[in-house]
């Protein structure tokens, strides 16, 4: 079953959703990407709580949370919040599992307190050496080109946009769900997080020899579809996480989760709860997903 809760972190309503015991000091922590929120994570937080504590926050300008305009929009800010909101859930352990703009912030957190990490799952994100921006962040980079994109969102517009590169499409109701919420304080949240971050590709320049140095296990999915992060990063997480698993999602895009639930559960599910007991097995191989490595190109 799951439960929504609220904190005030740092004067910002937190809202977050919780599955399992929640006495636990160990959870298994769902951070969401742009423009996501706790509820992405539904499907896989429920299953997850039959063996662990999870947690799903709404980060400061996502969601249901707060979205005040002093809030600092950068990754930095965005990982500080987010070890600043886990002691307050009694979370001293966690295992991440990262998604998107989560990718960074997850990661940024980790290399702060890289005790607390247990195990990392990327969905779709991870260390992006010599990485471009896609079309739309390149829309939202941009001084009034992305106000007037953000001030033209409609509904139907945004169904029409999340089609491309999702060839199962997404369920109608995550993407009213993600619409719903997409207020102006979100809008500005991403232009102020996407003007903010620099080259993408400077995380892997600055700390690429830390991530080498952990040992936590690590399990990456991949939609090859994903238009904005493509799929050849998925493999070139090995060059920074040595203990990585690689699954790549043949017919889903930039939210596998969302598009192909059980195939995400079937790989995730299994790394999870052995990371919980500390011994990591292969995870069973979805029946979508691809056993050749992904184009390099």
């Amino acid at each position: 079953m799951l439960r929504q809760g609220a904190r005030s972190v740092g004067g910002v309503q937190t809202v977050f959703l919780q599955a399992g015991p929640t006495e636990s000091d160990e959870a298994v922590v769902f951070v969401h990407g742009n423009p996501g929120f706790s509820q992405d994570w539904e499907n896989l937080l429920e299953r997850v709580g039959a063996f662990s504590r999870g947690v799903a926050p709404d980060m400061p300008g996502f969601g249901d949370s707060g979205k005040p305009k002093s809030f600092d929009y950068t990754v930095g800010g965005y990982a500080q919040r987010l070890g600043a909101l886990l002691p307050k859930l009694g979370v001293r352990r966690a295992h991440l599992v990262l998604h998107d703009f989560g990718g960074p912030w997850g990661l940024a957190w980790a290399l702060a307190d890289p005790g607390a990490l247990t195990s990392l799952t990327l969905i779709n994100t991870g260390v992006l050496p010599n990485y471009s921006w896609h079309y739309l962040a390149r829309i939202w980079r941009a001084p009034i080109l992305g106000e007037m994109f953000m001030a033209g969102a409609t509904r139907p517009g945004f169904h029409l946009l999340l089609k491309h590169g999702n060839p199962r499409g997404l369920p109608r109701p995550f993407l009213d769900a993600m619409f719903d919420r997409f207020d102006s304080g979100t809008k500005r949240a991403i232009l102020r997080l996407y003007r903010a971050t620099g080259d993408p590709g400077e995380m892997a320049e600055k700390f690429g020899d830390a991530f080498r140095s952990w040992n936590c296990p690590t399990l990456v999915i991949w939609g090859a579809a994903d238009p904005y992060i493509p799929v050849r990063y998925a493999e070139l997480q090995r060059d920074f996480f040595r203990n990585a698993q690689i699954h790549v999602l043949r017919d889903s895009g930039h939210w596998p989760y969302a598009d192909d639930p059980d195939g995400v559960a079937a790989i995730a599910l299994p790394f999870l709860s052995s990371a919980m007991r500390g011994a990591i097995a292969e995870a069973p191989t979805s029946p979508a997903a691809s056993e050749v490595r992904p184009d390099r190109r």
